[in-house]
């Protein structure tokens, strides 16, 4: 059984050449306090830095999301995601741009040349005035692979230095099951709810769904409380669970198929009687959590490219195009893992 508990997502807005300095010192920085090995925090560096700046010379409204991904946790399984997106005018040969040497500024041309050298592991979509997304993996060599399919940012509300929302998940030999909590209100006491819950959580994660929300409801009532939602998900199948305002969507080559939304009440305060839903997930792709910090409207006439993006783009795409700033958001996308579709 392999377990994963969210850390807080790094927002580096690109919106001045001085940010892409800053990327590149907010990714070493990370990569240390991760305790990366040898040379990978010089080398985070260099990927922030290189995807920074092709947006600050091509793109508008662009921002790099750096976060630990999910995976191992000894010394050698650490791994990094830098996450790249902007709204600009897209790569029109993702091939040639991938050339060392090119550039279409009469610069070295290292860009996206040395951001294919460099990462792991390095997936990259783009189009024609639409803009680019780029995920870049650093990971040292013969470390563990990461978690099935999943792609998941947490961000605080702008202000805040801490995060209300978090997500945990756990993959066995069935399956895998998602968790999404969003702590009343924001800042360390929100956020103390959502990590107690996480706690719990791990503690049994394979407990049938409504056992899981009796458990949390007993381990917050002495929080503020929070809206959580659970997804369990086999080949084939899927199950949801949720109280409070966390959503869920099903996707599938044709769109957003099916929606949930929690029972009305709030975990650790007033538990209604927990109730899964089932779900057959023989033709859809995945599903997508998030929390009230994503405007929901994204799901009534949702872009097919963005929907057809691996989850670690889409949750990007989601959280750089639909957040709510005020509030603090998470997005957690589960992809075709363990034979599903």
């Amino acid at each position: 059984m392999s377990a994963w508990a969210a850390p807080e997502t790094l927002h580096v807005p690109i919106d001045h050449h001085s940010a892409v300095q800053t990327a590149a010192d907010r990714a070493r920085e990370l990569a240390r306090a991760c305790r990366m090995p040898g040379a990978l925090p010089d080398r985070a560096a260099v990927l922030a830095s290189e995807l920074a700046s092709n947006i600050s010379k091509h793109a508008r409204n662009g921002a790099l999301f750096l976060q630990q991904s999910p995976g191992g946790r000894a010394f050698l399984e650490v791994a990094l995601d830098i996450v790249a997106v902007d709204n600009g005018p897209g790569i029109p040969d993702i091939g040639l741009s991938l050339t060392d040497g090119f550039s279409t500024t009469r610069t070295m041309g290292a860009g996206l040349g040395a951001v294919r050298r460099i990462a792991s592991d390095l997936t990259l979509r783009s189009a024609a005035g639409r803009g680019t997304l780029a995920h870049a993996r650093l990971a040292a060599p013969g470390g563990a692979r990461p978690l099935a399919d999943i792609g998941a940012l947490c961000l605080p509300a702008d202000g805040q230095q801490t995060c209300g929302d978090a997500y945990a998940v756990v993959e066995d030999d069935e399956g895998l099951t998602g968790l999404v909590l969003d702590g009343l209100g924001h800042g360390p006491d929100a956020a103390a709810a959502s990590r107690r819950a996480v706690r719990t959580f791990l503690a049994r994660p394979d407990a049938p769904l409504p056992e899981v929300f009796d458990a949390l409801h007993s381990a917050l009532r002495h929080t503020r409380g929070a809206a959580a939602a659970a997804v369990r998900i086999g080949a084939g199948r899927a199950e949801y669970c949720g109280v409070g305002n966390i959503r869920a969507a099903a996707l599938s080559p044709h769109g957003v198929t099916q929606q949930f939304t929690g029972q009305a009440g709030i975990v650790g305060y007033n538990l209604p009687a927990p109730r899964s839903r089932r779900l057959d997930m023989s033709d859809h792709t995945g599903l997508v959590l998030y929390t009230d910090g994503i405007d929901h409207r994204w799901t009534r006439d949702p872009d097919p490219a963005e929907l057809s993006l691996p989850p670690t783009l889409l949750a990007a795409s989601l959280a750089h195009t639909h957040r709510r700033r005020r509030d603090d958001a998470t997005v957690l996308a589960i992809g075709s893992p363990l034979g599903i579709g």
